[in-house]
């Protein structure tokens, strides 16, 4: 399948991670093990620096399991903490963020908007503007991770309200765009984006404001056209942008050039939609020419042609490269990787296990999607979709059927998953029936 990558993202102050599944719970801790947890939350007071923040919150995220009964224990203090009014917060600025960036990553969605907003508060006291609009953003992306788009759209308005300045009224602004286009406002969401764009070209025109905003601003309009489904118009935008980016001479030549690449990459997936396979492999083929041993380029270019049929001894290739490459970068970047950290990608994993069933090698592409659904960004329809399909070619159709209706319970991430979903249900009441 096509590499899940985080979107580009234009400049803004927080880069918020959202997790595919939440793993199962551990059962509620006994006393003992509570006033543990109670300490180690208490703990986060004590880190300071940004450094030690991030750390903190990716080793909270390597221990999900852990990691959630000290949520729910942090979350009843600071609610025990609130009721005693005369006293300071639980949780200080840094731990309150902390809190709130490992409820939101493991979609522990109540307690990550209750330690959002009580950082806010916090900035708020402190007069950070940065502080603040980090704990916005933060609390807009959660509300839309839990479809609370109204609530999100207040906040949004909010954070207008508060907003010190033109660039961080701009800001909200976009969050706005971004939270009426989830709801299935379209229209109003291209008329905000428009204005947005009118406005950067002037501030730009005038020296005035973000370099960046032009440009950022016309990615979000092809984004908000290909979350309605407007392939086509989405297209357009992006091709419009590149020739936009050509011309224009206010940002670095490195920065720009980043930012053509996630258009070209954004556009190759669209293309893809379009069943327009030739202009998506012409802007992957113009990536891998500049980064030819880039993982995600090349499992890309790889999985499409095999999903289309097409150059199935080269798709190989490239899959198999990917896998190779991918491996030697988390392995540099790892030197003490463990057996349970070096874990190949499971997007790559199912291409290389689809290709090779296209390629009517079904004995060996089980293995790769095996591997794949162990991992927990494995468990997505797609997968179970193919591991399906080649139980079939195998004549197990029981086990395709347990496949499928794995696959149908993932979590949609996308317009795209839902149909497929749609698709594999199909297939299974197909099967059953004969």
């Amino acid at each position: 399948m096509r590499a899940r990558r985080p979107l580009y993202r234009q400049g803004t102050a927080l880069v918020v991670l959202v997790a595919c599944l939440a793993g199962a719970g551990r059962a509620a801790p006994d006393a003992k093990d509570e006033q543990r947890l109670r300490d180690r939350a208490l703990q986060l007071n004590e880190i300071t620096g940004q450094d030690p923040i991030v750390g903190e919150i990716v080793a909270l995220l390597d221990d999900k399991d852990g990691t959630r009964p000290l949520l729910k224990v942090a979350h009843k203090m600071a609610l025990a903490g609130d009721k005693a009014k005369d006293k300071d917060s639980v949780f200080n600025v840094n731990a309150t963020l902390i809190l709130a960036r490992a409820a939101h990553e493991l979609k522990e969605t109540e307690i990550g908007e209750y330690f959002y907003r009580q950082h806010a508060k916090q900035a708020l006291k402190l007069g950070s503007g940065q502080k603040l609009v980090r704990a916005y953003l933060g609390l807009i992306d959660i509300l839309v991770q839990g479809k609370k788009f109204t609530e999100a759209e207040k906040v949004c308005q909010e954070l207008r309200d508060l907003a010190e300045n033109d660039s961080i009224k701009m800001l909200a602004l976009r969050q706005t765009v971004q939270v009426l286009s989830k709801m299935g406002k379209t229209n109003e969401a291209l008329k905000l984006v428009d204005n947005l764009i009118k406005v950067a070209d002037n501030r730009a025109a005038s020296g005035r404001g973000r370099r960046r905003d032009p440009i950022d601003f016309r990615y979000l309009k092809g984004q908000v056209l290909r979350e309605a489904g407007k392939y086509d118009e989405s297209a357009r935008s992006w091709e419009d942008l590149l020739e936009f980016l050509a011309k224009d001479n206010r940002l670095p030549r490195g920065e720009k050039e980043e930012v053509a690449d996630e258009i070209r990459y954004r556009l190759s997936g669209i293309y893809v939609d379009l069943k327009q396979i030739g202009k998506a492999t012409k802007h992957l083929e113009t990536l891998l020419n500049k980064e030819k041993d880039n993982p995600t380029y090349n499992n890309d270019l790889g999985f499409i042609w095999a999903d289309n049929d097409m150059n199935l001894e080269q798709a190989e290739k490239l899959i198999r490269r990917a896998l190779d490459e991918d491996r030697k970068k988390r392995r540099k970047e790892i030197p003490d990787i463990t057996k349970e950290q070096d874990k190949d990608n499971a997007a790559y994993l199912d291409s290389l296990g689809w290709v090779l069933y296209k390629r009517k090698k079904y004995k060996e592409a089980l293995g790769p999607l095996l591997e794949a659904i162990k991992q927990e960004e494995g468990q997505h329809v797609e997968i179970f979709d193919h591991l399906g399909d080649v139980y079939v070619a195998l004549g197990e159709k029981d086990k395709a059927v347990e496949a499928w209706k794995k696959g149908v319970k993932c979590a949609p991430l996308s317009k795209r998953d839902e149909q497929r979903k749609a698709d594999v249900e199909k297939k299974i009441n197909k099967l059953q029936e004969k």
